[in-house]
């Protein structure tokens, strides 16, 4: 099959140092329905373990990041269902990203930063999924510029909770305005073939979307092989049970550090990320800590 014709070196390092071959992926959640239609599945994925953060006691589980997407962004105002369930899934160790949809390109970067601000104010986002990124050179620009700013954002956010968190007297709030948080965790899918320039715009590049039969004959470019596999994510759907194995082994082989699998299709213009696989369990006790091959 085209995937297992990689050229040399295609297995890489990953950030703990053991090639790809020994390490499985973990798990990203790229939509799922509103919490108010689907209580259960935002439930689950707040579930203690899940989290690939780990606090306290607790270790580090194959959930990397969750995307909230209230009304094809933040929305007008607060809402009263969202606010609660991305509050449970940070106390659960799970980053969650807001999702902007960039259009192509089409968006102006007034409209993005204004919905950015909202997700941060209202939902206090780890990070930001941008959906649909132009992947024309020319607007190459355009991307760079709203990923530094939206850094930018998350860092002066995270100051803000730090020191509302830790300011014990006065001073202490002083000399924290000058602080700087955590950049914020970006997630960059252009629904295409991203250049390899839009790398440096994000934590990680969506380098698939799209159905398992096209899936199981893909091939990576190979100017990915020389980045770690953290750095990419693969989003499959229509993916039979049957297959999840072979599914993850192109994972692997391909470099992606973070996948979403589900049996759920785009039958009668269905999104096929707006509910978890039917085989959530399944793949995440095959993904979960301690778990080998």
């Amino acid at each position: 099959m085209p995937y297992l014709t990689t050229p040399p070196g295609r297995l890489r390092a990953s950030g703990g140092g053991s090639g790809t071959a020994s390490r499985r992926p973990g798990l990203g959640v790229p939509g799922c329905a509103h919490p108010m239609l689907a209580p259960m599945e935002w439930a689950e994925l707040a579930r203690p373990g899940l989290g690939a953060c780990p606090g306290g006691h607790r270790a580090a589980g194959p959930l990397h990041w969750v995307v909230l997407d209230v009304a094809d962004g933040p929305g007008t105002r607060p809402d009263p269902y969202c606010a609660p369930a991305a509050a449970a899934l940070g106390s659960a160790g799970v980053p969650v990203l807001g999702r902007l949809d960039m259009r192509e390109g089409t968006r102006t970067f007034g409209e993005l930063i204004s919905e950015a601000h909202r997700f941060l104010d209202w939902y206090g986002v780890d990070g930001f999924y941008l959906a649909h990124c132009p992947d024309a050179p020319a607007l190459l620009g355009h991307v760079q510029r709203l990923s530094a700013t939206l850094r930018a954002l998350c860092g002066a956010a995270g100051a803000r909770a730090e020191d509302a968190e830790h300011a014990e007297d006065a001073e202490h709030a002083e000399d924290a305005e000058d602080a700087t948080g955590p950049a914020g965790f970006l997630v960059l899918e252009t629904g295409g073939h991203p250049h390899p320039d839009h790398l440096g715009c994000a934590d990680q590049l969506v380098t698939y979307a799209g159905s398992w039969g096209d899936y199981r004959w893909s091939q990576a470019a190979e100017w990915t092989a020389t980045y770690p596999a953290e750095r990419f994510c693969h989003l499959v759907h229509a993916l039979p049970r049957t297959h999840l194995e072979e599914a993850l082994r192109i994972a692997r082989w391909q470099g992606a550090g973070t996948v979403c699998f589900t049996d759920r299709t785009r039958d009668r213009g269905q999104d096929p990320w707006a509910a978890l696989p039917g085989y959530w369990d399944e793949i995440v006790s095959c993904l979960g800590p301690g778990v080998s091959e």
